[in-house]
């Protein structure tokens, strides 16, 4: 069987241990690989590597940084297909879908061949008598990513594009459940041109996890996961001396009026929601029914998600692949047998669904719930599968007020004919991204990605203007050139323009 291992200094590296964790393909729910575990001293192993080709790459021109990007964004579109079809065999999803990720992560790197721009400092002339003034930011040094299972190759493309173009060195760990995608990264970089050292990639779990946060030579940690691990991090991560970027989990709203065409609402919620088995940070999961458009919406997202076709994500034909794990599909389960219990309404039942030719494999079908109340664990927890919960509210006041009660402020949509309530909506919510028809409001690279509450620890969102702010730090220079030093005195009082 194959054993996945690390990539460092340019090259596959032996580990520090024998530890192993299992490679499932979702489909089949058979073990397809093993990948190693890193210890502390593989990690070590990692950053001494990147720690010397530091040196050389923070020096290196913008010139040589955009050229890399460039080649790296080629090599992207050229194994589009190939990375797809990796994608959905270790996370599930289906290759179309991850054809769209990949798409959305090469939009970074696209930012990334700009990052000349980016990096443009600001000069003030004559601020005193021949005295002027200017300012320019410079990379951190080793910086690392710890990303997770359901975006393999978008998630980490946030990070490690704009760490990299301007001018630091990175760390990648990424989920241990999908881990081939970020190798088959590293080796695009090698075939761009990137220096050996430059990317590396460290496969593991919690113990990898602590060597990141806790390695002295490391000064930045990015980190993209579920809110209780976004703490962790963040709380260890500072107190360690690192700028950490911490992303959390999410409970997304979306608001449907009775102005809204229904039949479009419900098209892209069905979507939203059951869309890569519901396994995004940026899934609708919950819909809420304002008024007289409730019964009417529940009734055609019952039809809608009864037509979503469920299969192996390699089949063309298949809507929505499985989730990632047994467990995964144990959890969607069991909330919604929790919810039925509860008092929900179970409309649409996707348990016990098997697929035939896959019967092993972990396929849940997508559930719809009605009359959920915001005392439910459906509406509490993040069940981070293709459950959609609806909720009833009276007034676009009430649909407000409940996402503002919400602990998580990671994405919202309001579908809406009025621009007058979508205005209100808009500037009243409490959440980080808004889409105004649209379900899945996730922003283009160069803005930044990042939501509110407890859905970002901390106040750095990620890739964006945000993300070379994050990756640099900035130097303020006051220089003079006097036309003669001689009659230049110093002063003993606090220095002063004039």
């Amino acid at each position: 069987m194959t054993t996945i291992g690390h990539w460092i200094n340019g090259t596959g590296t032996p580990a520090g241990s024998t530890r192993t964790a299992p490679v499932f393909d979702p489909a089949t729910g058979k073990r397809q690989a093993s990948v190693l575990l890193a210890e502390a001293s593989d990690v070590d192993t990692a950053v001494a590597a990147a720690s010397k080709a530091f040196e050389s790459w923070s020096t290196s021109s913008l010139s040589q940084r955009t050229k890399v990007m460039f080649a790296f964004r080629e090599l992207l579109v050229k194994h589009e297909d190939e990375l797809a079809r990796l994608i959905s065999s270790e996370h599930g999803k289906v290759v179309e879908d991850a054809r769209g990720e990949i798409v959305r992560g090469r939009e970074v790197v696209e930012y990334a061949c700009g990052i000349a721009d980016a990096l443009k400092g600001s000069f003030s002339d004559q601020v005193s008598r021949d005295v002027d003034v200017h300012d320019f930011r410079q990379p951190l040094g080793v910086v690392a990513g710890i990303t997770p299972f359901n975006f393999p190759i978008m998630v980490p493309l946030w990070m490690h594009p704009v760490a990299i173009a301007t001018g630091n060195t990175f760390v990648l760990k990424p989920s241990e459940r999908d881990p081939s995608a970020s190798n088959f990264v590293a080796r695009l970089y090698a075939d761009a041109g990137l220096p050996d050292g430059v990317f590396n990639v460290v496969h593991g779990d919690k113990t990898a996890v602590d060597a990141i946060l806790d390695h002295p030579d490391i000064a930045a940690v990015s980190f993209v996961g579920s809110t209780p691990i976004a703490k962790y991090v963040h709380e260890r991560g500072t107190a360690a001396g690192k700028r950490v970027q911490a992303l959390g989990g999410a409970k997304n709203h979306a608001v449907v009026l009775p102005d809204a065409d229904l039949e479009h609402a419900a098209n892209h919620l069905t979507a939203a929601a059951f869309g890569s088995a519901g396994q995004r940070c940026m899934a609708v999961s919950v819909g809420v029914a304002v008024g007289e458009a409730g019964d009417e919406l529940v009734a055609i997202l019952a039809r809608k998600a009864r037509e979503v076709r469920v299969g192996p994500g390699s089949d063309p034909a298949s809507d929505m692949g499985p989730v990632v794990t047994e467990a995964a599909r144990e959890r969607v389960v069991s909330s919604v047998a929790r919810g039925a219990e509860q008092g929900a309404s179970v409309v649409v039942d996707g348990r016990g669904l098997t697929v035939e030719g896959n019967e092993e494999g972990f396929f849940v079908g997508p559930s719809l719930l009605d009359h959920v109340t915001t005392e439910m664990d459906a509406y509490r927890e993040e069940i981070f599968g293709p459950v959609l919960a609806v909720v009833r509210a009276e007034t676009v006041d009430e649909a407000i007020a409940l996402i503002n009660a919400n602990p998580y402020g990671n994405g919202t949509a309001i579908f809406t004919g009025s621009g007058a309530a979508a205005r209100k909506f808009q500037r009243e919510v409490k959440v980080g991204m808004i889409g105004v028809n649209v379900p899945v409001p996730v922003p283009m690279s160069y803005y930044s990605f990042g939501g509110w509450k407890d859905s970002l620890i901390g106040d750095s969102p990620i890739h964006g203007p945000e993300g070379v702010r994050f990756y640099t730090r900035a130097k303020v220079v006051t220089t003079r050139w006097p036309d003669d030093a001689s009659t230049s005195a110093a002063a003993f009082t606090f220095p002063t323009s004039h």
